[in-house]
């Protein structure tokens, strides 16, 4: 029993980091109609300022509140330069967001030398629960994970804010004869994308550890998430998330894990076969 308990926990605890990374994934390209390529970089700088944080002496929370404001910084200015030029052509935009993270990846890879460096968690220690003992960070994890999906839901459902952004999503020509400015509306988005996947990497960086290739591996997750999810909705990514986060948790468990990484993909990639809309499949956010 306390075993299935602590792998539950564990399977709810990765679910809940895909899910933080595949939030800001989808509502770029729920958004805009481009997949960011350069999303999982975005993740690394979040990893990266944090550490920076820790290694200058400062409370490691300094640098897991200051990442996801400066990462989202950081996107601002990137759609307004580049991003922005390759809406028409989201190919392009997906070959130009790529060639973006490899110049992020690359950058950070000579700053830390390709080392793996640490972070400690915040909140060490465990919860006890009986004879079960469960990561008192990794359950902090899932809590902000929540809080962040609730805030999302709230900010794009019920604000001002959230009505322009789903004007936009819905009709662009008619958003901005209404007075809307869509490249405000769309700076802020990917701007906001970008900041969440700044958080989540601030979040995940004392259990991953940091070094350069870290955002690879939850780009191509947070990938297939969107896809099986559906593109256009709020809660189709976050569903998608959700379930390549359980597979990919739940099935080493069972089986070897490189095979395990590959039977995801092989069921995603026949789920989207005869479901290319997603889970749940919509034009609103």
């Amino acid at each position: 029993m306390a075993n299935a308990f602590v792998a539950a926990f564990e399977i709810l605890s990765f679910g809940a980091i895909i899910v933080l990374i595949v939030l800001g994934l989808g509502i770029i390209a729920s958004m805009m109609g481009i997949f960011n390529f350069a999303q999982g970089e975005f993740v690394l700088l979040g990893a990266y300022i944090t550490y920076l944080a820790y290694a200058k002496g400062l409370p490691i929370w300094t640098g897991m509140v200051a990442a996801p404001f400066v990462v989202g910084a950081l996107g601002f200015v990137l759609e307004a330069l580049i991003i922005r030029r390759f809406y028409a052509a989201p190919i392009v935009a997906m070959l130009g967001t790529y060639a973006l993270g490899l110049i992020i990846r690359e950058s950070v890879r000579g700053l830390i030398g390709g080392f793996y460096l640490t972070v400690p968690e915040p909140i060490g220690g465990s919860i006890d629960i009986g004879a079960m003992h469960i990561s008192a960070w990794r359950f902090t994890i899932i809590v902000i994970t929540l809080l962040v999906m609730a805030g999302c839901y709230l900010l794009l459902s019920r604000t001002s804010f959230g009505l322009r952004v789903r004007a936009t999503l819905e009709n662009p020509a008619l958003a901005r004869a209404s007075g809307i400015s869509t490249p405000l509306i769309y700076g802020a988005t990917f701007a906001f994308g970008a900041a969440l996947a700044g958080l989540a990497g601030a979040l995940i960086v004392p259990v991953f550890s940091l070094f350069a290739d870290l955002g690879l591996r939850f780009l191509i997750q947070g990938f297939v998430a969107v896809m099986v999810g559906g593109v256009g909705s709020f809660i189709g990514p976050v569903a998608g998330a959700g379930v390549i986060g359980t597979l990919s948790a739940a099935l080493p468990w069972v089986i070897a894990p490189v095979v395990a990484d590959v039977l995801v993909f092989v069921l995603a990639i026949v789920f989207i076969k005869f479901r290319p809309q997603g889970l749940i499949a919509g034009k609103g956010v």
